[in-house]
């Protein structure tokens, strides 16, 4: 997986959707290893995230959903090939699945607590109520009230620290959001980069979280 750092026109314009010809060339290119060409092919398919995260914006959280969508983005292009038909349509897909499980993971409800909620998946992938990371536990239910609002301040001051690269990173390492927790040399596989690059910049993203 691949977090370029996105170039945007004057006034915050996105950047144009790329002719089919300019994308074929591209995704060849992408085949073939060329990183430029993967960072093309998410940067022109920016205006997608946003129609996507639009038809899904409440009103208030349209700036997570952008990110969470550009993360969705990042996924489809990096695992894309050319059998798997139009890029559009995979990209669309993965975008809106990824804003899909954020919005039933992070209800804006302020006073639904629940304890049945998932907070991670355990090593056979299988979904982890709070209740369940909590039974052996012994907290109170005041105690596990408590924890869950600090739980979901958390996941609100990691998008809101973090950039799109090390919130992919510290959420799949520690299995949150619904991620299978994975290791760092599962990570680096999957983003093309090494593992002691993967290292560094989950010791820079937890290195801003530690005060809160």
């Amino acid at each position: 997986m691949f977090f370029p750092s996105f170039t945007f026109r004057a006034g915050g314009e996105l950047p144009p959707i790329l002719t089919k010809e300019e994308e074929e060339r591209n995704v060849k290119l992408w085949e073939d290893g060329d990183l430029s060409a993967r960072n093309e092919l998410i940067e022109h398919n920016l205006r997608l995230v946003a129609h996507i995260a639009n038809k899904y914006n409440r009103g208030s959280d349209g700036e997570d959903l952008i990110s969470i969508g550009t993360i969705g983005l990042i996924k489809a292009v990096s695992t894309y090939r050319a059998d798997k038909g139009r890029l559009a349509t995979y990209a669309s897909r993965c975008i809106e699945n990824e804003i899909l499980m954020y919005l039933r993971q992070n209800k804006k409800r302020q006073n639904d607590i629940s304890l049945q909620e998932g907070v991670g998946v355990d090593k056979e992938g299988n979904e982890v109520t709070l209740e369940e990371k909590l039974a052996d536990e012994g907290r109170s239910v005041e105690e596990t009230t408590a924890l869950k609002l600090r739980v979901e301040r958390l996941y609100k001051l990691m998008r809101e620290r973090l950039t799109p690269r090390e919130l992919a990173i510290v959420t799949q390492r520690y299995g949150l959001n619904g991620e299978r927790e994975k290791t760092q040399r599962e990570i680096a596989a999957a983003m093309g980069i090494s593992r002691s690059y993967v290292s560094r910049i989950e010791t820079k993203a937890l290195g801003k979280l530690k005060d809160i």
